[in-house]
């Protein structure tokens, strides 16, 4: 199993005290010293990580939110770690897949082969209009071609010599890249989507899809019981087109000594603030509990295809420490 972890950024884990602290800063012109707080705790946190075996670290992207951007934040990443993937967040119609080809062959080739993308179709009408220079698509079937497009462009440009393609959203002519990425045939393309029409998109020209499911812990056991089955769809869907997919899941992750006292916990998510209710969302994994109920559930995803938990913590040190000190042995030993 390869473990994954995401790089803790304001808008993306339950915000503690040090992150409200270094948001502060973030919108405070002027404020800061020598290295900006919110960097700092994604530095300690993904070389943590590294260090402890995990494989991957997603580097997610909200450019309405107090984050620092992905893309720079991946680069400044690569200079603190030396093993661990570094997947990037991409929207299309907001960077074009040209651009994004050239700065992903880029980052892949400064980091020796540990660059990855994760191409986010997104939901977020304001961010496209304000970043995306009116890049809103109000058809979510027209947004879904446009990611497809862009895949393809950006895929393109990585494994062939010449590339054109005059789509609907996108257009390249015979266009080429003057510099090729490490990893071959090209870096891994990640991508999470519930829609008929970005499973389609997925299958036939990504290479890993984070398996969806509806959000809360409400919904913990229902999604545990579908998730076979959107594997066993997705592989068909592969299949047919002579490919195959590897499978992720990102989760919320509340490891306690009981039960109980997990469960407790839960109740407290969602109530605090926006960004805690989108941790709370994560919960619908299932990896709630004791290390003993997170490593059955963990080999049991293992069993059925998902073999990269893609994780976060309350709080994320903390967290991080307990499951790779509590979970990771459990399911490894089994």
């Amino acid at each position: 199993m390869r473990y994954g972890i995401w790089t803790p950024l304001p808008h993306t884990v339950r915000s503690d005290a040090a992150m409200e602290d270094a948001v502060a800063d973030l919108r405070t012109p002027g404020a800061g010293g020598d290295v900006d707080k919110s960097f700092q705790i994604a530095v300690d946190v993904v070389r943590r990580a590294e260090a402890l075996g995990f494989a991957t670290t997603l580097i997610a992207e909200r450019h309405l939110g107090p984050d620092l951007e992905a893309w720079t934040v991946t680069a400044a990443l690569i200079a603190h770690t030396r093993r661990i993937e570094l997947m990037c967040a991409v929207h299309p119609g907001i960077v074009s897949p040209q651009l994004a080809a050239k700065m992903g062959a880029s980052l892949d080739r400064i980091s020796g082969g540990r660059f990855a993308v994760n191409v986010v179709n997104g939901w977020y009408e304001e961010e496209f209009d304000v970043f995306g220079n009116g890049g809103w698509l109000d058809q979510s079937d027209a947004r879904y071609r446009r990611m497809g497009e862009f895949v393809d462009v950006m895929k393109g440009l990585w494994t062939e010599e010449i590339f054109t393609l005059e789509g609907e959203f996108y257009r390249c002519e015979r266009g080429r890249l003057p510099i090729r990425p490490v990893q071959l045939p090209n870096p891994p393309i990640y991508a999470a989507s519930r829609a008929e029409a970005g499973k389609e998109v997925v299958a036939r020209a990504c290479d890993a899809w984070f398996v969806a499911y509806d959000p809360g812990y409400a919904n913990a056991d229902a999604n545990l019981a579908g998730f076979a089955r959107a594997i066993e769809d997705l592989d068909r869907r592969s299949a047919l087109c002579g490919r195959s997919l590897s499978y992720g899941i990102s989760a919320h992750v509340i490891c306690t000594e009981s039960a109980s006292e997990a469960e407790e916990r839960v109740e407290e998510y969602g109530s605090r603030d926006p960004v805690s209710a989108v941790a709370a969302k994560g919960l619908g994994a299932g990896l709630v509990g004791t290390p003993r109920q997170i490593a059955d559930r963990l080999r049991y995803l293992e069993s059925i295809g998902i073999d990269c938990p893609l994780v976060h913590f309350y709080p994320m040190m903390d967290g991080l420490e307990i499951f790779a000190a509590r979970v990771i042995p459990l399911v490894e030993g089994s």
